[in-house]
């Protein structure tokens, strides 16, 4: 072929244009595989472990609700089944929050404390033969922020709350953009000049009858960090994220862990509800000035049709022990991810170190002809020094990396 694009030489050729087409696309292809590969343990560690903690937190809530509901149904039989209907809907509000729901702790904690408040008013405070009208238990909900049943307690409840599931929520959605940004550094879409290199590179020496002969090292780092230069850019806010996780992590342990807040909530209710007890007939006056005296319908309690065996037989295993086992499982997960800190950085000398270019001091392919060494100037990482790569034109930034470059700096902030 004469009219080649790329692969044109003095020498004879043996490669048409449709070959050198084909070819082109292979050198792509060649690349992404090789991309994928490198990345395909660091991907599997994120992705693995984000679904393991997703999980655990999963078997915290159910396991938080069972406490809860457990409490209501041995102390309290008489109102454990409207009570328990509340807890449901609060412990989905806490998986709703965790996993990526735009909704307040304040909000949900202060909406189970209002509409338990009917309940313990009809059941313990005030108990008579009927119970409360739905006007009465819709104006003691109202009320309940001002009439403070339960003293300090949803507000301690409150601060409990986003303590702990804030940064839980956050780790998680930190883990999936860290899987965001693989998958988008591994299906990057490559410039017309950097597939001409690519090409050149690897298939072109082909048309020569060459086909065992691998690129110099110094001519794989200039095409592959001119093909990579936006990922290069990454670099610094991967290195961000990681430290950023790792500062994280150390602020889901301990009093504030998340383990430690949710198996604690059965207690924090009982003492709530152990206040409004004691203090039964100060809030009866509070609620006769507010809402009237009762106004009662036909008593309708079923008794407790929470079934504790159920769940309980599963739960079993995830004792205090677990929250060691948790907290270790972070730690491991870290220490495994600092490994992959200078990830970015450093993959083209990955790619062309283990794949791509010929051993020290062998005979190696320079673009044109196969030589002893490559002769041009080496250029860095990153788009500023590629203004000298001679062998591959960088233009801009790929749109597409800076947008994961910013979501990056968006999950460092917050």
């Amino acid at each position: 072929g004469v009219d080649l694009q790329v692969c044109a030489s003095k020498n004879p050729t043996c490669c048409t244009r449709k070959m050198e087409e084909r070819y082109q696309t292979a050198a792509k292809q060649d690349i992404l595989q090789v991309l994928q590969t490198s990345s395909a343990a660091l991907k599997f560690l994120i992705s693995r472990n984000a679904a393991a903690f997703q999980e655990t937190f999963e078997m915290l809530i159910r396991l938080a609700e069972n406490y809860t509901s457990t409490l209501f149904c041995n102390a309290y039989r008489t109102m454990a089944a409207e009570a328990t209907m509340h807890v449901q809907e609060f412990f989905t509000d806490v998986g709703l929050f965790l996993f990526g729901t735009d909704i307040s702790t304040e909000e949900f904690v202060n909406r189970f404390f209002d509409t338990l408040f009917p309940v313990v008013y009809n059941h313990v405070i005030n108990p008579g033969p009927t119970d409360i009208s739905l006007e009465y238990a819709e104006c003691l909900r109202v009320a309940r922020r001002d009439i403070k049943p339960f003293g300090n307690i949803p507000k301690n409840a409150i601060g409990q709350m986003g303590r702990s599931l804030l940064p839980s929520r956050t780790f998680l959605q930190a883990l999936n953009l860290g899987i965001e940004v693989i998958n988008t550094t591994d299906h990057l879409r490559f410039s017309k000049a950097c597939s001409r290199a690519l090409l050149r590179m690897q298939y072109c020496p082909h048309c020569q009858g060459l086909t065992l002969s691998k690129p110099c090292m110094g001519y794989c780092l200039n095409t592959i960090r001119g093909c990579l230069a936006d990922v290069a850019e990454v670099d610094l806010h991967w290195r961000g994220y990681i430290q950023s996780l790792e500062e994280l992590s150390g602020a889901l342990s301990g009093a504030h862990s998340i383990e430690h807040v949710l198996l604690n909530f059965h207690s924090l209710v009982r003492d709530a509800l152990v206040q409004a007890r004691i203090n039964g007939p100060e809030l009866s006056e509070q609620v006769n000035k507010i809402c009237g005296p009762p106004v009662r319908k036909p008593k309708q309690s079923p008794g407790c049709s929470f079934d504790q065996n159920r769940d309980n037989q599963g739960l079993k295993t995830f004792s205090r022990d677990s929250e060691e086992a948790f907290a270790n499982r972070r730690k491991e997960f870290i220490s495994h991810l600092r490994l992959y800190r200078a990830f970015y950085g450093g993959l083209a000398d990955q790619l062309c170190g283990n794949e791509l270019a010929a051993a020290d001091g062998l005979p190696c392919w320079n673009g044109e002809d196969v030589v002893r060494s490559y002769t041009h100037r080496v250029v860095g990482s990153g788009i500023k020094a590629q203004s000298a790569n001679p062998e591959v034109q960088v233009k801009g930034t790929d749109p597409v990396i800076s947008q994961i470059i910013d979501k990056l700096k968006h999950v460092i902030q917050v």
